[in-house]
């Protein structure tokens, strides 16, 4: 084995700052051995993004990282761009996560590119972005109608895609292409636990208990502004996948109204 061609490679996307649910996976990673950590985007923001990019940054581990659209997102509002295209609510988070960052923080997010193509040993090369193969924010979930994926998928070299975005697990075979939804660490929807994707030899849907009411306790006792709903609504009673779906292919629709006009 090689540092390009690892055997086992552990997904992990959207920590939205969750620490106590990154720390879960993690464990759960080490107790694997896996050979590369793979973060598919959506690092920040969240309750503890300092520490959580803290955390990151110093993995004593392999690991490579993509950008996801909130990430970049944050890097803009450290850089002081407008945000005012986004409600209030979600300038309010942005921003109040940026000041949490330094230099070093805002750089490393920065960056990130937006895919990653790994060489695992009995997958072959695999495309990571974070939610489609040319953008951060298309919305893709297991209802998605087959003839809105694949022209997504028409350009792509790779067999099999690894995305995140949507926060809910799901493998579908789009033609020739596997497309892979690896779920959310931090923030997701359906059972409370965290949930990431295992590479290699097969591809494994994993999904990590960690102590919710001790993680919302140390959430709520952050300065988050959104601290009470993020740890009523994506650590103890997260909504579930039915609710998700619905409100995505709604938000999906209109992408594609906007995309039509």
């Amino acid at each position: 084995m090689t540092e390009s061609t690892p055997v086992r490679v552990a997904a992990l996307y959207d920590i939205h700052s969750n620490l106590p649910a990154f720390e879960a996976v993690l464990q759960a990673v080490k107790a694997l051995d896996v050979d590369l950590i793979l973060i598919g985007g959506d690092i920040v923001p969240g309750p503890m993004p300092r520490e959580t990019l803290d955390r990151l940054m110093a993995l004593d581990r392999p690991f490579r990282c993509i950008r996801g659209n909130t990430d970049r997102e944050v890097v803009a509002a450290f850089d002081g761009q407008d945000l005012s295209y986004f409600p209030a609510s979600i300038q309010k988070i942005t921003r109040w996560t940026a000041n949490q960052l330094d230099r070093t923080h805002r750089d490393f997010l920065a960056n990130l590119p937006a895919t990653i193509v790994v060489d695992i040993q009995a997958l072959g090369p695999v495309l990571f972005c974070h939610a489609a193969p040319q953008d951060d924010t298309t919305i893709i979930t297991k209802v998605t109608p087959t003839e809105h994926i694949r022209p997504l998928l028409m350009n792509v070299a790779q067999s099999l895609i690894v995305r995140g975005h949507t926060h809910m697990q799901f493998m579908r075979q789009v033609g020739a292409k596997r497309l892979v939804s690896a779920g959310g660490v931090g923030m997701h929807y359906g059972a409370p636990g965290a949930d990431w994707a295992l590479l290699g030899p097969a591809v494994q849907l994993m999904h990590t208990s960690y102590d919710l009411e001790r993680a919302a306790t140390q959430i709520r006792a952050t300065a988050y502004p959104d601290a009470e709903d993020f740890a009523q609504h994506n650590v103890l009673q997260p909504r579930t996948e039915d609710e998700a779906i619905e409100a995505f292919e709604r938000e999906a629709a209109k992408q594609r109204e906007r995309h039509a006009g």
